[in-house]
């Protein structure tokens, strides 16, 4: 008999999570205990020499791979936090018993910082000069993309950039992942999109689209409000945004993306190195973390846990 999962989602929610696509927030740290965590892990984050992607080629100078990708191998605290059962629990009433997390990101986002562009991510290949996919899910499956769970380690709220969501738009894609997308840093805070400046830090999702004179109905649009500490579960094929900072507070927000996918689902299967944000990093030190169940498939490569951060798995 498989153990009971303390956190899984309800028959309603399961339901709810069908037709919208996201379901949350949930608590997950008190407001005292995810500051204390942030004060603690911070000297950690602004030290990239341990980050697996610490020895990044880029053109620009740009640091974001480094800074901001997967540092739960290297940051005690976001390895205990990818496999927490508040979590893992309600992922994995998803996904099935045997589930693994294959990404991390921090989003920092400052004040005067433009919002997120809409968008929606299927196999990740969109922003990787290489145009390979970055997951691939078996040829039978109804689905990609990937469950996303987005922690926020500062407050979040509609003047310092909280998410949006267009509930129910999952299930379609408007854009075409196998188009090539330009970087270009100079076009961060800079794209003017109906009066909003939203962008993806370099990016434009417009040349993405199937149909270039599509637009998302952003009248259906939620604005996902979080207590410092909340975490919410979404599909990364979702719509999904986020709002500019306003630069009404000083303080940056901060939000923890931690993605998960079953252990079916092949990972960086045609890559060695990571490119993305005009930069470019070896996946040598990289592997993904079993959260949940087992690994019945042998084709991804996993590292775990010890005392002193991670290790590869061996068989």
């Amino acid at each position: 008999m498989a153990p009971t999962k303390t956190f899984a989602l309800s028959a309603e929610e399961l339901e709810q999570f069908a037709r919208d696509g996201y379901i949350g927030p949930f608590d997950l740290y008190t407001e005292e205990e995810m500051e204390s965590h942030l004060k603690r892990i911070r000297p950690k984050l602004l030290r990239t020499r341990s980050a697996i992607y610490s020895e990044g080629q880029t053109e620009s100078g740009n640091t974001n791979l480094a800074a901001s990708y997967d540092r739960h191998i290297d940051v005690d605290f976001l390895a205990e936090h990818v496999t927490r059962p508040e979590i893992v629990d309600r992922v994995s009433s998803i996904l099935g018993p045997d589930t693994l997390c294959w990404r991390t990101e921090l989003f920092p986002k400052y004040p005067g910082d433009e919002g997120t562009d809409w968008h929606q991510a299927d196999n990740f290949s969109s922003v990787d000069g290489s145009k390979h996919p970055h997951i691939v899910w078996p040829e039978d499956s109804e689905f990609g993309g990937t469950i996303t769970a987005w922690t926020a380690f500062t407050e979040a709220t509609v003047q310092n950039g909280c998410l949006q969501f267009i509930p129910g738009t999952q299930s379609t894609m408007h854009y075409d992942e196998s188009k090539i997308m330009e970087y270009d840093a100079d076009k961060i805070n800079q794209v003017d999109k109906g009066g909003v400046r939203r962008g993806l830090f370099g990016y434009d999702f417009r040349q993405l689209q199937k149909d270039p004179d599509w637009s998302p109905d952003e009248s259906r649009a939620v604005s996902q409000v979080m207590r410092q500490g909340q975490f919410i579960l979404f599909w990364s094929t979702l719509m999904h945004a986020s709002h500019p900072h306003s630069g009404e507070t000083d303080r940056m927000r901060l939000g923890f993306a931690s993605r998960y996918l079953p252990t079916e689902v092949r990972v960086y299967p045609y890559s060695d190195e990571l490119q993305e944000f005009g930069a470019r990093a070896s996946l040598e030190k990289y592997g993904c973390v079993l959260v949940s169940g087992q690994d019945r498939y042998d084709h991804n490569r996993f590292i775990e846990s010890t005392v002193n951060g991670f290790r590869f798995q061996t068989r």
